[in-house]
């Protein structure tokens, strides 16, 4: 099992200047270090893919800064289906430069398009279709593709694991996988454990928060539950916890999250390790 953190825990965005990160990462026991890309985020990847091959440390990355709306595998616009591809394509080779281990998150849409019905039939062809052709280009890259269920107030595509299981049959695709988030499921499910079993054929990871953000442990997350499953399968990917840094001014409130879970992130990385570590044991 290896265990990581968010870029987003210590830094509202990713640059070359970010590289010491990496070596707080490492002196705090991490064995991942997950980076948010987009078009707004620009830096080296020769310089952060030496820094962390030089600490040991895997990387993993999510499309977390700038993401056209435009660009989205589920539009019913076959042109903007087509830009979607694209420029998840463009994130992959970013990562397969970085040598990341994974391109991870709500790939199968635009976070923040919440349309109020239940996803339609030809979405989930459309989305099949998109997510087959990024998982055989990744391959080439060596990069896994992980796509994240999240809760209804992001998206009405994927929000169970039933779902996320279905979507994954249909993409039909060795190289696509699943990720849990603990916070994302808090309004989705009721039995963590069951949801675990029901994701654990192609369970790559978990995002760990509390239902609040917070570092894990004394929040509403069922973990007696998620540990439990995660033992009792063998689990031995991915647990990365992920924040916003509530210290860095607006950053956490852009990403609407208004109350003050991770002012510092080196101290919710050594809570949440500790808290992750015991209960995985």
């Amino acid at each position: 099992m290896k265990f990581g953190s968010h870029s987003y825990i210590f830094t509202d965005r990713w640059s070359d200047s970010s590289l010491a990160i990496l070596d707080t990462a490492k002196s705090l026991g991490l064995d991942c270090f997950e980076i948010g890309v987009g078009d707004d985020v620009v830096f080296d990847p020769r310089q952060t893919r030496r820094a962390a091959e030089a600490l040991g440390l895997e990387l993993a990355v999510s499309p977390g800064g700038q993401w056209p709306y435009e660009c989205d595998l589920a539009s019913e616009n076959p042109a903007e289906r087509a830009a979607g591809l694209a420029w998840h394509k463009k994130q992959i080779d970013l990562a397969g430069e970085l040598g990341a281990t994974a391109y991870s998150g709500a790939l199968y849409g635009h976070t923040g398009v919440v349309k109020r019905r239940p996803p339609l039939d030809e979405e989930y062809a459309w989305i099949a279709e998109g997510l087959h052709a990024l998982a055989e280009h990744a391959q080439g890259k060596g990069v896994q593709v992980v796509l994240e269920a999240m809760s209804h107030f992001r998206t009405h595509l994927v929000n169970r694991p039933e779902q996320m299981m279905r979507l994954l049959g249909l993409s039909d695709h060795a190289n696509l996988y699943a990720l849990f988030d603990t916070y994302h499921m808090i309004s989705e499910v009721r039995d963590y454990a069951a949801a675990l079993r029901c994701l654990r054929p192609r369970l790559w990871g978990l995002h760990a928060c509390e239902n609040d953000r917070g570092a894990p442990g004394g929040g509403l997350v069922p973990w007696p539950s998620v540990f439990a499953e995660l033992r009792a399968s063998a689990f031995d990917g991915y647990v990365i916890m992920e924040a916003y840094n509530s210290s860095i001014p607006g950053f956490a409130h852009q990403r609407a999250m208004f109350h003050n879970v991770c002012p510092d992130g080196e101290a919710f990385v050594r809570q949440g390790l500790q808290f992750l570590k015991q209960g995985l044991g």
